[in-house]
């Protein structure tokens, strides 16, 4: 296996490809509730990651605005996969992204040299807005534009399905 790209790496690659970011360091931060505080220096629609494998072994990057409620249960058919989805483990995170948990990152699929992950993103980031993702690490956000943000995509090999992204029914976490 290669050696994952490193936040410094990515960097390194977004500005040798014109994509311009703006990037912010913070404390770690695991979950989006806790990026919250984080937030306001960055404009910008913020994010949550979710990687997914199906019944088939299949794995899927979903990207989503930080505050969407997924209906998991019926996210496979929207997306195109086989039966219900369930979390990727940290050692499959790690293996096909090189990022671990808390770090999930669409950037991740810089690691995805393969080509094993489908990047799903929601129809609500590509509205024209910038993104924050983190860049392969819970400790520092990246913004940057979104048609730089989907030619990044592009240029590692990853066209992103995106797909309005199936809200559950009142009453149900997502």
């Amino acid at each position: 296996m290669n050696m994952p790209v490193t936040p410094e790496q990515l960097c390194e690659h977004l500005s040798e490809r014109g994509i311009a970011f703006h990037r912010i360091d913070h404390p770690a931060v695991f979950t989006v509730a806790e990026s919250t505080v984080h937030r306001e220096p960055l404009q910008g629609l913020h994010t949550k990651n979710l990687f997914l494998k199906d019944k088939k072994g299949r794995l899927f990057l979903v990207s989503a605005e930080a505050d969407a409620r997924i209906d998991l249960k019926r996210l496979h058919e929207r997306i195109g996969a086989s039966g219900r989805l369930s979390f990727g483990s940290a050692e499959l995170l790690l293996e096909k992204l090189g990022v671990t948990p808390g770090s999930v990152t669409a950037f991740a699929v810089i690691n995805d040299r393969a080509g094993d992950v489908t990047m799903v993103l929601d129809a609500n980031l590509v509205t024209g807005e910038d993104v924050n993702f983190h860049p392969l690490i819970n400790t520092a956000t990246l913004r940057v534009g979104r048609d730089d943000f989907l030619a990044f995509l592009r240029q590692t090999g990853h066209e992103p399905l995106i797909v309005d992204l199936p809200v559950p029914p009142d009453g149900q976490n997502g």
